[in-house]
């Protein structure tokens, strides 16, 4: 697998992004790994990076982007933190990411079993972790289908819950960064949210949130 440089960086377009990353998917949950020279990785982007994609996840120690998307060093930037949720930071790191090193897609990745999903389910205060889980407690308002058991013990709730969180956040990017959104309405940059099944390991990618122009 080649490692990426600028011209062929510039080659990948959004919807080639999307596909890079649902075959490298393909290729972990088969237990296929393309065979890669991680030290010749290190090497030859030790003067420069760039990635195709800004993957936003879970701090959860099952979910590393670059594991799940077989993909090699330099290929993607990984942006993690419980709860997969957005701020001020988040939306900078992630316009660094595309608009000055060229990445061609956002993806946001929630994942089944989410602690910090079921942290907000539940209400849970402890220190600063009350304050990352009110910014996911609107996705846990925003759930109306179930109406008992509104809580962590109905696996059901907590995945829908999980699933609001990552849409409102693919909402969230495109109305707090003009960067971002300009970008995407021009065809530059797709993005999308999706969830990890930590179980089977398999994206499952949302098509209502999917935009690539």
């Amino acid at each position: 697998m080649k490692t990426l440089t600028k011209e062929l960086q510039d080659a990948i377009t959004p919807t080639k992004a999307l596909e890079l990353l649902r075959d490298g998917n393909k290729r972990f949950v088969s237990n296929l790994k393309v065979n890669r020279n991680l030290l010749q990785q290190a090497n030859e982007t030790s003067d420069g990076q760039h990635p195709f994609a800004v993957i936003l996840s879970c701090i959860d120690s099952r979910t590393s982007a670059e594991l799940i998307f077989d993909q090699g060093l330099g290929d993607v930037f990984s942006v993690r933190i419980a709860g997969n949720i957005l701020n001020e930071d988040i939306l900078g790191s992630m316009e660094f990411g595309c608009k000055v090193a060229g990445s061609k897609i956002i993806v946001v990745l929630g994942h089944t079993k989410c602690g910090a999903v079921k942290g907000a389910c539940d209400h849970v205060e402890m220190g600063n972790l009350t304050s990352l889980l009110t910014k996911i407690r609107p996705a846990v308002d925003d759930e109306n289908t179930v109406k008992e058991n509104r809580n962590s013990s109905n696996a059901e709730f907590v995945e829908k819950v999980s699933a609001i969180n990552v849409k409102r956040t693919v909402k969230a990017i495109m109305e707090r960064s003009p960067i971002l959104k300009e970008m995407i309405e021009s065809g530059q940059l797709g993005i999308v949210g999706g969830s990890h099944d930590i179980t089977t390991g398999e994206v499952e990618f949302f098509e209502d949130t999917l935009i690539l122009n």
